[in-house]
């Protein structure tokens, strides 16, 4: 078993990515543009630094920073009606705190933000380190967040799990040299993608793979 554990949080930990794959694709037509159902996935796991790059590939002219804005309050007020957690989130969590697994969150969210949320389902508590997209200079895919997650709980990420949802995580995750589980949310694995890391069903599955050896 590993020693440490580092969680993206969207997709991941909450179930909240799809309140981000609904707001890329309502929010075009506030702004008078015909859905792209491409953008969701090419968005997913990006730091904010990087969203209007992508954006403009899809709307070359359309005003980035108005049309992130808008989906931001897209999911806040969609996380606040209503935030639950991915299947074995808890699980695996108190799991790995029971077997002395120290863990950490890198999102590419604000850490404030990841704080808040975390807190609001009461799964703060079991990190030791949170690092945001405002704690790094390059987002996922650059490893840099991971990297630093493992220094901040004092763990090597080839000692280290990371868990991901999004292909944009699991390639800053490989990179960094963590063992990394992708657990599929929105978008199913491509061969590229597969090809860096293992496919759990759930976070359940992953435990389960881990309790066996298997991880």
């Amino acid at each position: 078993m590993k020693r440490g554990a580092i969680f993206d949080m969207d997709g991941t930990l909450l179930d909240t990515e799809k309140y981000y794959a609904q707001g890329w694709l309502a929010v075009a037509e506030e702004f008078g543009l015909e859905r792209n159902t491409a953008l969701p996935a090419a968005m997913s796991g990006s730091s904010a630094s990087a969203m209007p790059e992508i954006l403009h590939t899809f709307y070359p002219e359309v005003d980035a920073r108005a049309y992130i804005d808008k989906v931001i309050a897209f999911v806040k007020e969609s996380s606040e009606r209503h935030l639950a957690l991915m299947p074995g989130a808890l699980e695996i969590l108190q799991y790995l705190q029971s077997q002395d697994v120290r863990m950490a969150v890198a999102s590419s969210s604000r850490r404030a933000v990841i704080e808040e949320k975390l807190q609001r389902v009461d799964l703060l508590k079991y990190f030791s380190a949170i690092l945001g997209g405002d704690d790094v200079e390059k987002g996922k895919p650059d490893p840099e967040i991971f990297i630093k997650a493992a220094s901040a709980i004092e763990i090597p990420p080839k000692e280290c799990y990371a868990f991901e949802d999004s292909f944009n995580g699991v390639r800053a995750a490989h990179a960094s040299g963590a063992l990394t589980i992708m657990v599929p949310d929105q978008v199913p694995p491509t061969e590229e993608i597969r090809h860096l890391c293992t496919v759990q069903n759930s976070l359940l599955q992953a435990m389960q793979s881990i309790r066996e050896g298997k991880l």
